[in-house]
């Protein structure tokens, strides 16, 4: 779809991936209604914005307050009119523990961010986007949810659930106006673990840890930002963000055990 004048929802717009995805489609001439938890972060993106700030609306909001998620529709119209296309960014990660040793709300929060609160935004938003000719619905799961790591067991159940959630959609919306996309972000240069309350100064030396460190091998946040908007502009059903993810993809498929032992192999040192 075109992107430009075009109205486009962004969770997880005060940070990370979702701030640059909010700048690219701003950069393009899109507009931009971020939605995120923290309101210094919105200011932050504004800020970076620019002139193209004009084009964007900042909305404080909790993603996982079904009540709160459900006035937003309202709020984005009022602000740009119409609603073209919807980019659940907006996740966490929880402390690297094994599932046995993790709480039962620990988990239940990283699947109310994760999933439930995609699941929010999908429903409050989708009668909007039916009502457009053409139109963008973009779910980022993760490489965790094709291959588990061991100490996110729950962070991956929960972007495997996005998954498959988005997928169910494609096939339910194939002959809609929406166009579905899933997307599987590997290793990205944010601070995931930071905006998620989440301690790792006892693993700095492990490299599978998102990071901001530009020596990693890990792909730019405004890479995975321009490679989310692109597949906004195709329509893509599924994009694969850096060479983990590609790799990891395709071993999972050929060699699913093999891809498993793979990344507990690696892990391992982070939850002994």
């Amino acid at each position: 779809m075109e992107i430009r004048d075009k109205v486009f929802v962004v969770t997880g717009g005060g940070n990370g991936i979702g701030r640059e995805v909010t700048l690219e489609l701003l950069r393009r001439g899109g507009r931009v209604a971020a939605v995120d938890l923290h309101d210094t972060g919105l200011a932050e993106t504004a800020s970076l914005a620019g002139a193209n700030a004009t084009g964007l609306s900042v909305h404080p909001s909790d993603i996982t307050d079904r009540a709160g998620v459900g006035t937003l529709p309202a709020e984005v119209r009022a602000r740009h009119g119409q609603v073209d296309g919807v980019v659940n960014v907006a996740g966490i990660i929880h402390r690297f523990a094994p599932l046995r040793d993790l709480s039962i709300e620990e988990i239940e929060h990283v699947m109310a961010v994760n999933f439930w609160g995609t699941v929010y935004v999908v429903r409050a938003f989708l009668p909007d986007l039916l009502a457009r000719p053409a139109a963008s619905l973009v779910n980022v799961s993760s490489i965790g949810g094709l291959v588990p790591a061991p100490g996110q067991g729950a962070y991956g159940a929960s972007k495997a659930a996005v998954k498959l959630f988005t997928e169910a959609l494609y096939a339910e919306l194939r002959d809609s106006s929406v166009a579905v996309t899933a997307v599987y972000p590997g290793g990205v240069g944010t601070n995931i673990a930071g905006n998620s309350g989440v301690d790792l100064s006892g693993l700095g030396a492990a490299k599978d840890v998102p990071s901001n460190d530009e020596s990693a091998q890990v792909t730019s946040p405004q890479d995975a930002g321009r490679q989310i908007v692109d597949a906004v502009s195709s329509g893509a059903l599924r994009v694969l963000i850096g060479a983990d993810a590609r790799e990891l993809d395709h071993l999972s498929r050929m060699e699913p055990q093999q891809a498993i032992d793979t990344v507990a192999d690696a892990m391992q040192a982070m939850v002994s």
